[in-house]
């Protein structure tokens, strides 16, 4: 996945970051991670059991209709369930430079998932899917990600 400038960040992003620094943070200087198989069954295991513990509803639902990004408890959506994936990955030792919001289009509407950047290639984790796959293994047209080494910055996804 290669960056060319940068990009707005979704709107909502900038309100919870302010509220929730450390779960918006890129810092580090890691640029990949090393993928062996335990830092594979990471992926797979933070995947599965957030997508099975949080019920995925939209913001229409649960925030009466305005984008609010939050941790989420028992429910939330593509956004809210990607954020909790990298606090959850965080928690075992990934660096947040290594775990990257991204948004993205899918069937004419917005999507957040989470870009792990490993040695093997970024990585998504999808609240729509079980699978952690290679990015360009997903059915999703790419528009922007959090910028991998600034803070607070978003960068726009090339084709």
């Amino acid at each position: 996945m290669t960056t060319v400038g940068y990009a707005f960040a979704p709107p909502a992003a900038n309100t919870f970051c302010a509220r929730q620094p450390g779960l918006c943070s890129t810092a580090g200087k890691t640029a990949v991670m090393a993928l062996t198989d335990e830092r594979m069954n990471d992926l797979k295991q933070v995947n599965a059991s957030v997508n099975r513990r949080i019920s995925q509803r939209n913001d229409a639902v649960t925030a009466s209709g305005s984008d609010n990004w939050r941790l989420p408890t028992t429910v939330g959506d593509c956004e809210d369930i990607a954020i909790l994936k990298k606090s959850e990955l965080r928690k075992r030792g990934w660096p947040a430079s290594t775990l990257l919001l991204t948004v993205a289009h899918y069937r004419g509407a917005g999507h957040t998932v989470l870009t792990v950047r490993t040695d093997k290639g970024d990585l998504i984790l999808d609240n729509l899917t079980g699978s952690v796959r290679n990015w360009k293994s997903t059915p999703y047209r790419y528009f922007a990600r959090q910028s991998q080494f600034e803070t607070g910055r978003w960068s726009r996804i090339g084709v």
